[in-house]
């Protein structure tokens, strides 16, 4: 008879390298850094240089357009009609076109008066254009 030899193979040592406690570490270190790193800029004691440059000029002062309830309307404090409006900021917004406007109307005014006069002062020349609200609560 043949004597047959047993196919008996040792096992091999698995040759693949498992990544994921690598990944989860690496991860973990990542998080690590990203916690503490904006605490250890902050707490970096400097002694700032000082500058003998001049400060930044200022902008403009802005003219302020008041709209009131019963219908007038007041830049930078004084009474005007729609005319005088036109005849006073004409020359200050020729003057110094990025010159901001602001705009205060009263809470109950209709959206329609308000959006109406930003028209007018766009048209009049003025670029920069705000509407002054109160911070109200969240």
């Amino acid at each position: 008879m043949i004597a047959r030899q047993a196919e008996y193979e040792a096992p091999r040592p698995v040759a693949e390298i498992n990544v994921t406690p690598f990944i989860d570490v690496v991860l973990v270190l990542l998080v690590v850094f990203m916690i503490t790193a904006p605490l250890a800029m902050a707490s970096v004691p400097l002694k700032l240089p000082s500058s003998a440059a001049p400060p930044a000029r200022p902008g403009p002062a802005p003219l302020v357009v008041s709209l009131t309830l019963d219908g007038r309307v007041y830049l930078d404090g004084d009474e005007v009609d729609m005319a005088g409006l036109a005849g006073r900021m004409g020359p200050l917004l020729a003057a110094e076109p990025a010159r901001p406007v602001q705009v205060r109307a009263d809470a109950a005014l209709p959206y329609g008066q308000v959006a109406g006069m930003l028209g007018r002062l766009g048209a009049l020349g003025a670029s920069r254009l705000a509407l002054i609200t109160e911070r109200g609560q969240p």
